[in-house]
């Protein structure tokens, strides 16, 4: 059966959420108050880089089922269900700034029909399911905490085929309801209370960054004893208790949600009389990785990039994308051009200028008379590039390779020193 949704906010969670409830043969309505991107998306122009979603976008426009506006209020008054879908962005103490859900809230609060649920969709801390039902001060409408678990470069297939749909109200018949808006997903709901729902987003990443900082610090020890962590990892990988997934180390984690959800937990343990400690130090070990791979590109140029070029290939966060928040490659960068060198940088999926940073048109051209390259994103596309045209462009020969993605043999057949992580 289909329904009426309203989308408040497109960005990557909104328009995905969108696009893909269009898709299940509801009727949605996405909202955004910046009216340039409702009329790009109107045109079925996505904004961002993401499998799959023009292709939804487009086939939601001509359906039917999907459209956009800058009129909240207007879309919210004839909606039987309401995603939050605004950003949450960490205030200066860690803590998630709720300003966007309270001001969603106080628009669509008046118009809601009787019985409309408001979905949490946006990633909120503890005790944002009763905040947003203390600024709608409605009595006869729901609110219903369904966090998403959305991987940046597979959000599409992520929506669509997601691991458990986790459900978090204190209605019984409300978490029916949005239940039911994803019949067709052969996926395990979960139901539980608000605080719990929220609560496993934030648990569900912590984990994840605690992976990443414990196979970086793994790859640390694997350097000084003579392992090789793609051994290591693969012969841990093998244990179900561990499994394969976010075992490659690398750079560091970054994108929207680790760093902001990480720090956030803390401030929620905090908040709450609990001394996160080993959270703490996954985030301490993460920023340690930043500087460990600053100080291998430093040693690889003699000691110093003052005054050097170094070439890098990668800015977004992770393959597959062009989001740079929070990216560690951009993290790396500015800490290099802060010592003193000049970056030029290349990625697929990013074009528009950065300051600070000279943002090439191809792998090559950043490579000319460059001292160093280092590698800062996973794309598949560097492994198959020609080393002998990147010898022929650079002034020196080392490569360090922050995310193993090189064949060490060719490069070194080559005559470069070359160093990865944890290897």
């Amino acid at each position: 059966m289909s329904a009426d949704i309203v989308v408040i906010g497109t960005g990557y969670v909104g328009i995905t959420t969108a696009a893909c409830l269009a898709h299940l043969g509801h009727r949605v309505v996405g909202v955004d108050i910046d009216a340039r991107r409702v009329e790009q998306l109107s045109h079925g122009e996505i904004p961002i880089v993401e499998d799959g979603l023009e292709e939804l976008v487009k086939e939601g426009l001509a359906s039917g089922n999907l459209r956009f506006t800058t009129d909240s209020a207007g879309a919210a008054a004839t909606c039987e269900f309401a995603y939050l879908c605004v950003p949450t962005p960490q205030s200066h103490d860690g803590r998630a700034d709720l300003s966007h859900i309270e001001a969603a809230a106080t628009v669509i609060g008046p118009v809601l029909p009787p019985d409309s649920i408001v979905v949490n969709k946006s990633t909120v801390p503890v005790g944002s399911t009763r905040v947003v039902e203390r600024v709608l001060g409605r009595s006869d409408v729901f609110v219903v905490s369904n966090p998403e678990f959305l991987r940046e470069g597979s959000a599409v297939h992520d929506f669509l085929h997601p691991d458990r749909i986790v459900i978090g109200s204190d209605d019984q018949s409300a978490a029916i309801r949005v239940a039911s808006l994803y019949l067709g997903i052969a996926s395990p709901p979960i139901v539980t209370d608000p605080a719990s729902a929220e609560t496993i987003k934030y648990a569900s990443n912590a984990f994840l960054a605690t992976k990443v900082s414990f196979v970086n610090a793994i790859a640390a020890v694997c350097e000084a004893v003579g392992a090789d962590v793609n051994d290591v990892v693969l012969g841990m990988g093998y244990d179900p208790r561990i499994g394969h997934q976010f075992l490659r180390p690398g750079p560091g984690w970054g994108g929207s949600c680790l760093p902001k959800d990480t720090r956030a937990l803390v401030s929620i343990a905090e908040d709450s009389g609990y001394d996160f400690d080993l959270l703490k130090g996954v985030i301490t070990v993460n920023e340690q990785q930043l500087e460990r791979v600053v100080t291998k590109v430093c040693e690889a140029a003699g000691g110093s990039v003052n005054g050097l070029t170094i070439a890098a290939w990668g800015l977004a966060f992770k393959a597959r994308t062009d989001d740079l928040r929070d990216s560690p490659a951009l993290d790396i960068i500015r800490r290099l051009t802060g010592r003193g060198a000049t970056v030029r940088a290349y990625d697929p999926a990013v074009r528009s200028p950065i300051e600070g940073i000279e943002v090439c048109a191809d792998p090559y051209a950043a490579c000319e008379n460059a001292e160093v390259l280092v590698v800062l994103t996973e794309w598949d596309e560097f492994r198959w590039l020609d080393l002998d045209k990147v010898a022929a462009a650079m002034s020196g020969f080392a490569i360090v390779d922050s995310r193993n993605v090189l064949d060490r043999a060719a490069a070194a057949r080559r005559g470069f020193s070359y160093q990865g992580i944890g290897r």
